[in-house]
């Protein structure tokens, strides 16, 4: 069994993948826009679009995966209706020394909110809380001495 985020960007998923590209050296695995998907003879069950909702654009993503080091992160720009919302929920990145959870925090903070400065804990030379500029929460965290 294997568990994978899908986050929904709400128009943002270009701006968001070459952030996390640039910024988590994330590798793009695959991505599509909807001007790329196959035309179907009809919608899915549950898939259609919300009464009244405009189609999102071509040029927006349909679906995208991406690798950030051992994990994979599937998103899309949903149905381009506004704000993201990532309450309740967040990713954690763990890293492997204090230097790597440094870059990392700075680089995801910039344009975010620090939620919890980096710092050590009871459990780990170094961590922290933020959101970043799209209003994903992360938590990064150096890996504990073993």
């Amino acid at each position: 069994m294997l568990v994978q985020p899908y986050l929904s960007l709400e128009g943002r998923a270009e701006e968001a993948i070459e952030f996390y590209v640039r910024t988590l050296g994330a590798q793009v695995e695959m991505m599509m826009r909807f001007s790329e998907a196959p035309p179907m003879p009809e919608e899915p069950a549950g898939c259609a679009m919300p009464e009244g909702a405009a189609p999102p654009p071509a040029h927006k993503i349909l679906h995208a995966s991406l690798r950030i080091g051992n994990s994979v992160v599937m998103l899309s720009d949903g149905l381009c209706q506004g704000t993201a919302d990532f309450k309740g929920m967040a990713l954690s990145l763990t890293v492997a020394d204090l230097a790597e959870a440094e870059r990392v925090f700075a680089a995801l903070a910039e344009g975010g909110t620090v939620q919890m400065p980096l710092a050590a804990t009871f459990f780990s030379p170094a961590f922290g809380m933020l959101a970043d500029r799209f209003g994903l929460g992360w938590m990064v965290v150096v890996a504990a001495p073993a």
